[in-house]
């Protein structure tokens, strides 16, 4: 996870995790669409998932 990624997931969270699949961004897009502290928690545990 590079600090870039860090701060486009604080910024702009489904920018962040838009190549780990339409799934991730999707998802990520509502939680961020819901409020944007659960979009940037999303975002970086998607971004430290070290299994995608």
């Amino acid at each position: 996870m590079s600090l870039w990624r860090v701060i486009l997931a604080i910024l702009f969270p489904p920018l962040a995790v838009i190549d780990k699949g339409c799934g991730s961004v999707l998802i990520i897009l509502l939680l961020t669409i819901a409020g944007w502290i659960p979009g940037t928690i999303g975002a970086l545990v998607i971004l430290n998932n070290p299994k995608r």
